[in-house]
């Protein structure tokens, strides 16, 4: 084992957290979010960025990214308590089947016949271009003051449902390809789904009966640091769990955030939780932009371009269509499909960096999605606020377009009856 100095350790966590936080406010001030920033930070200090690297040991930024994955799903998760999840509905949840599985039937097949990109590769590439980020959309939303429209509702319900979904189909992923050379049977591949199902229903029945009560117990000493300390232990002991039957630490760490939602003093303890979770999630991000290797941008900076426009359209269709077919209106339908439309997001770069992390998708993979995160992230906004509009006028045409539809039908069917009349 190679023992890291703490010299080391203390000027890389220097170096880090400098960078970030002048890239950070370069994107504040800029009104981007600081996701780009802290992406933007990572590449500048990587290994990979001329003329030399500002970080000593890398290995060091890669054990906060793990640390940061655990914090950053842990919270997203407590924002989501059982109730709320039973609450968003049936139809939401067809329609976030309908996008994830769709998108990313449509993504494996481009990846591997289109781009001729290796299975594995395509797997994860796929599954990251069926992720939408939820808090980027919903920001936005805040921000246009149309967060209490129909449509914002269902965007909501059917993003909580779709991370499930996609967190879900990371650990399998992770459990399936991991294994030698990639060669997976019927048997193995049962297991993997049933180990993932066994996971989360055994943490939603048996955890939501102790932990709840266990945090409130906790929560009535009325001591916040022991209060954030019990809740990360339960964080980081469902990670550790999940990891130990092969499945990704997020999905622990996730549901450990649904647990403690359950519980009454949820409220306090993400307000205590989210500090913790920012800095380590900012730690995940600047990894991810070290990792990126700018030098290959020139190999696949097309496969972006073309990922992005695939998940776009493919993301849109099966939202408005899934979205028409639940009796949704036009307007909703099309609201709905602009505001999922857009993949990326810090859950894409969690699927990217899962399959690098067991060392089975190839190094591009992983700037190829931070390179997509940061287009989309670009455009989100301008998709969303245009769509808007947008879809106001094709909904408020519709009746008038469908209306000429019939009336042309009608006006042909006429045409047709007087011209066999005149034959005869």
């Amino acid at each position: 084992m190679v023992a890291i100095e703490i010299g080391q350790i203390v000027q890389d966590f220097a170096v880090i957290m400098i960078v970030s936080s002048v890239m950070a406010l370069l994107s504040y001030k800029l009104r981007q979010p600081m996701v780009i920033g802290y992406i933007l930070a990572g590449m500048i200090i990587g290994p990979y960025t001329p003329p030399f690297s500002l970080i000593i040991n890398i290995d060091v930024l890669n054990l906060f990214a793990e640390i940061g994955i655990i914090l950053l799903l842990f919270v997203v998760g407590m924002e989501f308590p059982i109730d709320k999840l039973r609450k968003i509905g049936k139809k939401a949840f067809v329609i976030a089947l309908s996008e994830a599985l769709g998108t990313f039937a449509i993504g494996l097949v481009v990846g591997t016949q289109v781009l001729h990109y290796s299975l594995s590769n395509s797997l994860f590439l796929a599954l990251a271009i069926s992720v939408t980020s939820t808090v980027i959309v919903m920001r936005i939303l805040e921000e246009m003051d149309m967060v209490k429209e129909q449509a914002s509702t269902l965007i909501l319900g059917v993003a909580v449902i779709e991370d499930i979904i996609i967190i879900s189909i990371l650990a399998i992923l992770q459990s399936i390809t991991s294994t030698e050379a990639g060669q997976v049977s019927i048997g193995e591949l049962v297991i993997s789904i049933l180990s993932v199902l066994a996971f989360i229903g055994g943490v939603l029945y048996i955890g939501s009966r102790v932990v709840p009560r266990l945090v409130n117990y906790i929560g009535s000493t009325n001591q916040p640091d022991l209060l954030i300390v019990a809740v990360l232990g339960v964080a980081f002991g469902l990670s550790f769990v999940a990891y130990e039957i092969g499945i990704s630490v997020a999905t622990g760490a996730f549901f450990a955030g649904v647990l403690i939602a359950e519980s009454k003093v949820h409220s306090v303890t993400k307000v205590l939780a989210t500090p913790i979770r920012d800095m380590f999630a900012a730690l995940f991000f600047v990894s991810v932009g070290a990792l990126m290797d700018i030098r290959l941008l020139p190999i696949f900076i097309i496969p972006v371009i073309v990922l992005v426009l695939i998940s776009l359209v493919a993301k849109f269709l099966t939202v408005f269509i899934s979205a028409r077919a639940q009796g949704f209106s036009t307007l909703t339908a099309l609201r709905t499909g602009f505001g999922l439309s857009s993949s990326g997001g810090e859950l894409a770069l969690v699927v990217a960096k899962g399959g690098t992390d067991i060392g089975v998708t190839s190094s591009f993979i992983l700037p190829m999605v931070g390179a997509m995160t940061v287009i989309t992230t670009f455009i989100t906004p301008y998709m969303i606020k245009f769509g808007w509009r947008f879809s106001e006028i094709i909904a408020s045409k519709s009746p008038t377009l469908l209306s000429q539809y019939f009336d042309i039908q009608k006006r042909l069917s006429k045409f047709r009856i007087f011209k066999k009349d005149n034959r005869k």
